[in-house]
């Protein structure tokens, strides 16, 4: 995040005398209105000018009424909206001089030397040309009597910031782009409904997504709805696929399923460079398998709809990020690119980033199609060894003898049964018996344990809640019965899934260690929790799809108010303690405040937050939305602050109030869940795997040591293990939650988007950074 207190500059002075012009560019995608509203209020909140440009680059050859000044309220309810507000085009004229030329003159005369442009690399390259070229143009025009010397003079130099929009997520050096997750979103929605109708017909669907150079979509569709194949343009597959394939569906259907899913990306090739088609799979299952089979093609589906919660959150970060990086820039910065690296928003050099995504395309066409999947960075290449992994591995003939139980500890969420699908089929992988334990602890002490196969599991990613069934109960009291029954059945690893429930019962675990030898065994905490409050992790499964929830109900009900104007919405969040779904939802939905534990507030907040909204409702905009999390502050309940708000603004506006309840806890899982879940599951038992080895001592599993205990977590940029008896140092136990938690310097960034006058320090600074090929290393928000 960028740390908008420079060297004691009053952030609201910063753009004083300067002028931002924001254009989109290229194909359209869900969030850059999130981004172009981010842009348009940090841009006004810093004192400078704001211009929108109209219908992409043609808008700035043009000029004229394409380019006009934006306000504040010219963003509003901008952001649950898919597209771009402000129009897109593809442009020939900027393509020439001439057309540049033109543009230069618009932008001149207005006095904008800052450009943030919100595209694809295409957009992005055409960008950077018009910076490095405006000295020449600027003569030009001054030899053509256009613009005068002074005026060359007060615009003798251009700033650029790109921000990537494209749903193909086909942009080196960020994890992920602005589209990439709703076009996931809408991908998902259509193969759980094919799912269905396949399902009571025994039918094989062939799905073709968008992505003709770039496989992402087509690979985490595949990841997340557990396909039999997927075909993507930087691997294609080995000679003799076409037997490998039918013998994958025969297996499948053999096994018992009553539905084959493969799916194409529409660049898909074979090792000859030629295409891989819908029509040309269909044909071949058909003739071959004799499988009533039926192919799709979604389409501009994929670029619709409402974008999902992480690409408002997405887009409004990188737009903040992106005024941060125009002003702070000098005629030596190198025009920047605003990326998400794990969850840090940094700045990127937008040549060298595009020149790496060129380079994933030459790989190609020489057919290093080893060396495309590097370049696509760690993340896509993990999304593909995972998959290959869950799809074309066929289980060990020898047994490993090494019995792994699951559980699901806590309060059910979307997710854990992709995490345990992605830990069952991975452990049969390695030739390991894996045990299904119901009902959390509960259920270890109980004896609710039975073998759980590669088929169980089989549609499980997109199911919501708990199949295994969980409660919150801990394991202290029962600490005799589970010793026994891990004896009694022979289990010799744990994967324990779940909040902060799974998290304190694996501490009480260990701590039986001493009394119970049976407990010497590896375990590893999978967090998974609409709350996000689990040590040892940046974000938990199951809380993006609580955010998409709890964001389109505040959709709804912003919705609700275009009528009757001057209302105010006081909508209660879960979390427990934790901040992080009121903070993220006011993120997405565009809330006026959110009320956190952990951000202590009072009753001058509370005034000073009514007065907020009187002086709102004076304006064009005659609606407000105020989150607060369930357990913000124990006597400031949620009816109080409806109570306040109603007495405050009588005769100005008037209040209702929602408790969203556990509404945020169900739904099936978004494709950040899913995906998520797979890769977490997947990670624990092959980290098990190792854990036993090292554990294993004359003939059987001894494990003591603090690093037999694990979080599995992201953090920052990957995923890592941490020991629990670590992580205990860093837990408020009283509160379950974290002591630091990472998104509490986002919060700033909504006020600032609510329009109050706050100083916006987060001390970590986004400088340009280095990048040589090491760009798209993480593994975390590239779901």
């Amino acid at each position: 995040m960028a740390n908008i207190n420079t060297a004691g500059v009053d952030p609201t002075k910063m753009g004083v005398g300067r002028a931002i012009a924001v254009l989109t560019s290229g194909g359209d995608a869900q969030g850059m209105n999130a981004a172009v509203r981010a842009t348009v209020r940090v841009g006004l909140y810093t004192g400078a000018k704001v211009f929108f440009v109209h219908e992409g680059y043609q808008g700035l050859v043009d000029g004229g009424d394409h380019i006009r000044p934006a306000t504040w309220e010219s963003v509003s309810m901008m952001l649950q909206l898919g597209g771009t507000v402000i129009g897109s085009a593809r442009c020939k004229d900027f393509q020439t001089r001439e057309g540049r030329l033109k543009a230069a003159f618009n932008l001149v005369k207005l006095g904008v030397t800052n450009l943030c442009v919100i595209g694809g690399d295409g957009s992005l390259t055409g960008a950077n040309m018009f910076r490095t070229e405006w000295s020449d143009l600027l003569k030009d025009l001054i030899s053509k009597g256009k613009i005068t010397k002074e005026e060359a003079k007060t615009s003798s130099h251009l700033n650029i910031v790109g921000m990537v929009g494209s749903i193909d997520n086909d942009f080196c050096g960020t994890d992920m782009t602005i589209g990439t997750d709703s076009a996931l979103h809408r991908i998902i929605e259509v193969v759980d409904s094919i799912t269905t109708t396949a399902q009571s017909h025994q039918r094989a669907f062939i799905l073709e997504v968008m992505g003709r150079h770039c496989g992402y979509l087509a690979l985490v569709t595949a990841l997340a709805c557990g396909a039999d194949w997927v075909f993507i343009p930087e691997m294609p597959p080995d000679d003799g696929w076409e037997d490998h394939l039918c013998r994958r569906l025969t297996e499948t259907r053999k096994a018992g399923s009553r539905l084959n899913v493969i799916i194409v990306a529409e660049g898909a090739i074979n090792k000859e460079g030629k295409p891989i088609t819908c029509d040309q799979l269909k044909d071949l299952v058909t003739k071959r398998l004799g499988y009533d089979t039926r192919a799709t093609t979604l389409g501009h589906v994929q670029r619709g709809g409402t974008p999902s919660a992480f690409d408002r959150v997405l887009g409004s970060r990188m737009g903040v990020e992106a005024v941060m990086a125009l002003l702070e820039a000098t005629p030596e910065t190198p025009a920047c690119v605003v990326s998400l690296s794990g969850n840090q928003a940094v700045r990127l050099p937008l040549m060298e980033c595009v020149q790496v995504t060129k380079d994933v395309t030459v790989a190609m066409n020489e057919g290093r199609f080893d060396d495309a999947v590097k370049l696509r960075g760690r993340s896509f290449e993990n999304n593909w060894n995972t998959y290959k992994l869950l799809a074309h591995v066929r289980p060990p003939e020898t047994k490993s003898n090494i019995n792994v139980a699951i559980l699901n500890v806590g309060a059910p969420c979307a997710g854990m049964n992709a995490a345990v699908r992605a830990a069952v089929r991975i452990g049969i992988i390695q030739g390991h018996n894996m045990l299904a334990v119901h009902d959390g602890f509960e259920g270890l002490a109980e004896e609710k344990i039975e073998p759980i196969t590669w088929n169980t599991v089989g549609d499980w990613t997109g199911k919501g809640g708990s199949e295994l069934g969980t409660k919150r109960v801990l394991p202290g009291k029962y600490m005799e019965e589970i010793s026994l029954n891990i004896a009694k059945y022979n289990i010799h690893a744990l994967v324990i899934i779940g909040g902060f429930e799974a998290f304190s019962g694996a501490l009480e675990m260990v701590q039986g260690r001493g009394k119970y030898e049976e407990l010497c065994i590896p375990m590893v905490i999978i967090p998974a929790t609409v709350s996000n409050n689990v040590p040892g992790s940046d974000f938990s499964i199951g809380a993006d799809t609580a955010l998409n929830t709890i964001t389109t109900t505040c959709d709804r009900i912003k919705q609700s108010a275009a009528g009757t104007k001057r209302r105010v919405f006081i909508i209660e969040t879960m979390g427990g303690y934790c901040g992080y779904l009121a903070t993220m939802a006011g993120l997405s939905a565009g809330a006026d405040a959110a009320y956190i534990y952990e951000e202590r507030f009072g009753i001058r907040d509370l005034e000073r937050n009514v007065e907020h909204l009187v002086e709102k409702m004076k304006t064009t905009v005659k609606r407000g939305l105020i989150l607060r999390n369930e357990n913000c502050n124990s006597n400031y309940t949620t009816d109080f602050i409806f109570n306040l708000y109603s007495e405050e603004g009588k005769g100005v506006f008037d209040c209702r109030k929602n408790v969203l309840g556990h509404m945020q806890q169900g739904g099936t899982p978004t494709p950040f869940d899913r995906n998520f879940a797979t890769k977490m599951g997947a990670k624990a038992v092959l980290w098990l795997t190792e854990k036993l080895k090292e554990c294993y001592r004359h003939g059987r599993i001894f494990a003591n040591t603090p690093d037999s205990a694990c979080v599995l977590g992201m953090r920052k940029r990957g995923l890592v293990l941490q020991p629990l008896a670590e992580l205990k140092e860093e837990t408020d136990f009283e509160h379950r939650i974290p002591k630091n938690q990472w998104w509490l310097k986002l919060r700033p960034i909504m006020k600032i988007l609510a329009k109050y006058q706050i100083s916006l320090d987060t001390s970590e600074h986004a400088l340009m950074d280095t990048f040589l090929l090491s760009v798209n290393t993480s593994d975390a928000f590239e779901q």
